[in-house]
């Protein structure tokens, strides 16, 4: 279900379609929803932010003046600084090195910074979707595939639903228009397999 990019005939797809197959929607994540959920980027400048004040606070009850238990509290803000500035960068890396694709037939994932991996995803082999929305239309499509398809959680990260370790779930991360690429999915799903159900729950 999945192969190491040599050549893309088509941005995000290994080869080009087959015969009868068409392409129909592509998209990556916004990288901005990828620092915020993924890498937790306003939760650590929070924390940052609690532990600066905390030395403030300390060193101003040890009887430092102003000045100087402002200036023992600021110390760490360059290490804060850094912390933060490699995750966003780490979010944008793997928002610009990502191509979600969806065609006729399957859900094409094309991941990974320092070693481009595609996992082709037939309908067939999907089991089950849920979405979790998170403002501004963007939100997370997560795919349950079936147990003899597993794909291991560190081939998937940061694209896999949080939580689930022993049967990883393929996601589409903060993805534009979320609810609509949803809704398509799933009439998509319906289409190949007709008779049976998909629903696309809430995560």
């Amino acid at each position: 279900m999945s192969s190491e990019i040599e050549y893309e005939a088509i941005p995000g797809l290994p080869h080009e379609l087959p015969a009868g197959e068409r392409l129909l929607w592509q998209g990556r994540p916004r990288w901005q929803g990828l620092a915020r959920h993924t890498f937790r980027v306003p939760w650590l400048a929070a924390y940052f932010a609690v532990f600066i004040a905390a030395r403030l606070g300390f060193a101003l009850f040890d009887g430092q003046g102003f000045g100087g238990a402002l200036l023992t509290s600021l110390m760490v803000l360059p290490l804060a600084l850094i912390c933060l500035g490699v995750l966003s960068l780490l979010a944008y890396l793997n928002a610009r090195a990502t191509i979600y694709t969806i065609t006729s037939r399957r859900v094409v994932l094309r991941l990974g910074v320092a070693l481009p991996m595609t996992f082709n995803l037939p309908f067939k082999r999907i089991a089950g979707a849920s979405l979790k929305t998170q403002g501004a239309g963007t939100g997370d499509i997560a795919l349950a595939l079936h147990p003899e398809d597993r794909i291991g959680w560190a081939h998937l990260w940061p694209h896999q639903r949080a939580w689930y370790i022993t049967q990883p779930q393929p996601t589409l991360r903060c993805v534009p228009d979320s609810q609509q690429v949803g809704e398509q999915l799933l009439n998509l799903w319906r289409a190949e397999r007709s008779g049976q159900s998909l629903q696309l729950g809430d995560a």
